[in-house]
């Protein structure tokens, strides 16, 4: 059998996919993996004489590198022959992960006009609230909402039998990444494990997902491709190839690189600061444990289920408020419904704590017994970290980590919880 390396993989996916799909969009953030699989895409339309234009759908998140948005606007304007672009700046909200008084933020908020990190893009392919062509697109919409929906109307919007997105994210590059391709749970477009359906027409396919980081720069240097500039930056100033990130500096991830801004754009960084409460905080005690980054050791004279209820008072009212109904839906989770845990997982867990109902999840590979906590535990040496397992140390983290949204206690953003942040800041700002 005949050696193929990654790139000869992904141009033969690649072929698969428009041999398969009448419509082809591409989801192009600017960073480093996108651009290579944007680039990747347009060697085979070229190489192949493919005229029918592929959509490439970039979602401005506003608190952006110059450099990347330098990028994007190149990648754009020197490939109009082949690509549809759209370039959405509408308002979207996510995490603020650096102050518990703003847990989120809105880019493009209008009612922010004036702090807007960056001038709102002028290209005719820029999708602003003034041309808004999004039928599905409503108030207090966030990101993870409108990138499937942006599929799904497309597809109809083409009059297409299925349409394709092609994503440039790789398994090696974080577990949640690794965990978004390998999972056992979804839908795949015949076999492909590259893949997973997201509606009844629209499919995920991921052609660069065994990738390395140095593949990407191979590529790059190799066919001498155009890339995000930035990176030379990254490198100059020390980071990693492993840790070099693009995405909004505010999220629970990526404040960690928020004092990069600082050294690499400084003018960038005056807006940033200036955007969304917390900022300076976030880049001046990330890494430390004011932002739970570091070892937490457990203060002398409390036990974790103590030092939870502690930290839980010292939150402000609506924060704590937030807090306190995720933990009891949680707690409740455990309780009444269980959870599939591994066999090795069990026998290191006390048996007059839990109750093992012996049934089968219905989840993943259907080989894990559902298992019920009759109790909270103080903590799980060797498991709080594994999984979501139920612990007053992990409801510690959650606070500890500023963890608004309870990730890591597998939750995902509400909208209640939005709306409801939402009119206390209006609130407080009538009042002040």
């Amino acid at each position: 059998m005949l050696y193929k390396n990654v790139y000869q993989k992904t141009m033969e996916r690649i072929e698969y996919i428009f041999s398969h799909f009448d419509n082809i969009y591409v989801s192009f953030s600017g960073g480093k993996d996108s651009g290579v699989l944007l680039n990747l895409t347009l060697d085979y339309m070229r190489t192949h004489h493919i005229t029918k234009k592929i959509t490439v759908l970039h979602i401005d998140v506003e608190a952006s590198y110059q450099t990347t948005m330098n990028f994007v606007e190149k990648m754009y304007l020197e490939n109009l022959d082949l690509i549809n672009p759209y370039w959405v700046c509408l308002p979207l909200i996510t995490t603020n992960a650096v102050s518990m008084y703003e847990p989120y933020w809105i880019f493009w908020d209008s009612k922010k006009k004036d702090k807007w990190v960056r001038p709102m893009p002028n290209h005719p392919f820029v999708i602003n609230e003034n041309n808004n062509p999004f039928g599905f697109y409503k108030e207090n919409m966030t990101f993870e909402e409108f990138a499937p929906n942006f599929g799904v109307w497309l597809n109809k919007h083409t009059n297409s039998k299925r349409t394709a997105c092609l994503i440039g994210i790789r398994s090696d590059e974080s577990l949640n990444r690794y965990w978004a391709i390998h999972r056992e749970d979804k839908s795949l477009f015949e076999g492909k494990k590259y893949s997973t359906q997201i509606s009844e027409s629209c499919y995920n396919f991921y052609p660069i997902f065994d990738w390395k980081v140095s593949d990407i720069w191979v590529y790059n240097g190799k066919f001498n491709k155009p890339y995000n500039q930035i990176y030379d930056l990254f490198y100059k100033a020390g980071v990693p190839l492993s840790r070099m990130r693009i995405c909004e500096p505010y999220g629970d991830e990526q404040k960690a690189g928020l004092n990069l801004f600082k050294i690499l754009e400084p003018e960038t960084w005056v807006r940033l600061v200036d955007r969304v409460s917390g900022a300076n905080f976030g880049n001046i005690y990330c890494g430390t444990k004011a932002t739970g980054s570091k070892k937490i050791i457990l203060p002398e004279g409390h036990t974790w289920k103590s030092y939870c209820k502690f930290l839980l008072k010292t939150l402000p009212e609506e924060t704590r408020k937030i807090y306190m109904t995720k933990f009891i839906r949680f707690i409740r989770y455990w309780n009444k419904t269980g959870s599939p845990v591994a066999n090795e997982d069990i026998e290191q867990l006390n048996p007059d704590m839990i109750v093992n109902t012996y049934t089968f999840s219905n989840r993943g590979k259907g080989d894990k017994y559902v298992v019920r906590f009759k109790t909270i535990p103080d903590v799980l040496p060797g498991l709080d970290n594994k999984t979501d397992f139920l612990s007053w140390k992990r409801m510690c983290m959650a606070i500890l980590k500023n963890d608004i949204t309870c990730q890591s206690l597998s939750f995902s953003i509400t909208k209640r919880q939005i709306l409801r942040q939402q009119e206390l800041l209006e609130k407080y700002k009538i009042l002040l």
